[in-house]
């Protein structure tokens, strides 16, 4: 285990949890005024997986104790089978198992075999169903359906269209009677994948809002499908499933599995009509919700985050022997050391990460722009020294970290426009309105430098940018350099429309990080203070405000 001497205040707006004064309305009953009937109390189990992104082996994972921050190994695919397996031997008829998206994007062994990878290993795995995430679509809807329908395990989402027949791409829910109880799953994922992916991945594809037949099919469900118990499993990030929990819309639904921002909800949030969980990212946990049912009514609920420690979960032989066959093709170019680095690289933070430093310092520098921009990505596993003080940065770590390789893109833009596009992406990620923020975190950039206050009103946030060390001037024009994003149109660079001047070069990102790799390494990236939230402690660990909640 590492520890970093990076010391911080870890609460990010941390205000009471605000329950109406009529009392939490939720799913969680109580045992009084139940029927009399003699029926016993069954135990049922929820396992819950979310957000993979192609990491099948063990990986050091970030955690926060003692106001620091502190990296251990946790993960594995096979580990996760072996705790499926021991928790289904404890109630064998009574547990349900799910994986809530976003499984086959996010690593090399998943963008090298579009995903094909993954198809022999869920077969395998003890899931009963799954459902796509915004990141399913990356290889385009031909291959999504291929690799989906490999796993052989029902996939749910009552959102996803195929333009060519109008029909839904899957069944919209999925029941489940156990032990006499009947539980509804219905799944929606995020409307908005189209513009939060590259607009080429989802061609052939339409995403329906999740108001557009919810309530419908909660009647479905509870009043002609009998269910005496529903979750709606979403792929749309904590702060909207918060806000859909409050919403009259979901009354019926006991609890929301929420799946995305690779939250750890270790305690479930007690909205006014159901209770939401998130059970992390990157295999590196798996969610349990036990709960107690009689005469279909929940009587008693307990939840727990499981860490996926290898030493206390070892690997499943027999799915370790299928993760090792999908592997071995690809070990060598995965594996292939590309540089070094003598400080930790990770995510995890939501406005600057050493991590994203170092690649727009790369783009920048490969580039000659004014500024160079990287998306707000969540994913990418920590690489974190040894004792030597140095750590390998492999051909695999920067599929970890940029998960498409798209070709370097070049534009020309005022100060005005990059003002205005820096508002915008601050509303993105801080919105008072939950159903104005959007997936990701804040963009990363270097050359510029801002600061802005997180709870101003839309459009005043940002309270000053500056450029090269010198203030911006909103009359003149900047170049700009950043990813291709395919099917945009060409004046866009990432998400900034009209700029003057746009170019597709000649080489990709990934050539870029590996170019800076050999000539600049090893590396030391560090948070230098480029992006500063005025009214935020540091560093910013939730975009979830207002909730009772700690990112740990």
């Amino acid at each position: 285990m590492m520890k970093s001497k990076l010391k911080f205040s870890p609460k990010y707006i941390l205000l009471p949890l605000i329950l109406l004064s009529i009392g939490f309305l939720g799913s969680c009953q109580s045992g009084e005024n139940q029927s009399n009937s003699d029926q016993e109390v069954e135990k049922i189990t929820i396992l819950q997986t979310a957000d993979i992104h192609g990491q099948l082996l063990p990986h050091q994972e970030f955690f926060i104790e003692n106001d620091e921050f502190v990296f251990k190994v946790r993960g594995g695919i096979a580990n996760i089978q072996t705790i499926f397996k021991q928790i289904k031997a404890e109630n064998p008829e009574g547990t349900i198992i799910l994986d809530g998206g976003d499984m086959i994007q996010g690593s090399a062994i998943a963008a090298l075999s579009k995903g094909e990878a993954f198809g022999p290993i869920v077969a395998a795995m003890e899931y009963d169903f799954l459902i796509p995430g915004n990141w399913e679509v990356v290889y385009g809807n031909t291959q999504m359906q291929a690799v989906l329908k490999a796993y052989n395990k029902p996939l749910i989402a009552a959102n996803m269209y195929e333009d060519a027949t109008g029909e839904m791409l899957f069944k919209p829910y999925i029941i489940k009677e156990v032990k006499g109880v009947k539980l509804g799953f219905l799944s929606y994922n995020d409307p908005e994948i189209p513009i939060r992916q590259n607009p080429s991945f989802s061609e052939g594809l339409t995403f329906k809002s999740i108001e557009d037949n919810l309530q419908a099919m909660i009647k479905e469900m509870k009043e002609e499908k009998g269910v005496d118990i529903l979750f709606l499993v979403t792929h749309i990030g904590i702060s909207k499933q918060v806000h859909l929990a409050d919403q009259e819309i979901v009354k019926g639904v006991d609890f929301i599995l929420g799946n995305d921002t690779h939250e750890r909800i270790r305690v479930p949030l007690k909205r006014k009509y159901a209770q939401v969980v998130e059970p992390g990212a990157f295999a590196s946990f798996v969610g349990r919700l036990d709960l107690e049912v009689k005469d279909g009514k929940i009587v008693g609920q307990s939840y727990e985050l499981i860490d996926v420690d290898p030493k206390v979960y070892p690997a499943d032989p027999d799915l370790d022997k299928i993760v090792q066959e999908q592997l071995a093709p690809y070990n060598a170019t995965i594996n292939r050391v590309i540089g070094h680095t003598n400080t930790a690289l990770f995510r995890y933070l939501v406005v600057e990460n050493a991590m994203d430093n170092m690649i727009t310092d790369a783009v920048r520098w490969k580039t000659g722009a004014d500024i160079a921009i990287s998306n707000g990505f969540r994913f990418s596993t920590p690489i974190v020294p040894d004792e030597t003080g140095k750590a390998a940065i492999t051909y695999g770590d920067v599929w970890n970290m940029i998960p498409v390789n798209e070709k370097a893109k070049t534009g020309v833009a005022s100060g005005q426009q990059i003002k205005d596009w820096m508002e915008k992406e601050l509303n993105n990620v801080f919105a008072e309105n939950p159903l104005e923020r959007f997936g990701g975190w804040l963009v990363r950039f270097s050359g510029m430098e801002l600061t802005f206050n997180a709870n101003a009103p839309k459009g005043n946030r940002v309270v000053s940018i500056s450029v090269g060390g010198k203030p911006l001037d909103l009359k003149k024009e900047y170049t700009l350099a950043a990813c291709l994003r395919t099917g945009e149109p060409m004046d866009v660079i990432c998400r900034m429309p009209n700029v003057k001047n746009p170019k597709v070069l000649d080489f990709t990102v990934h050539d870029i990080i590996e170019q800076y790799l050999k000539e600049k390494g090893p590396v030391s990236p560090k948070i230098d203070g480029r992006a500063k939230a005025l009214d935020l402690p540091s560093p910013v660990l939730s975009q979830l405000p207002n909730v009772d909640y700690t990112f740990k």
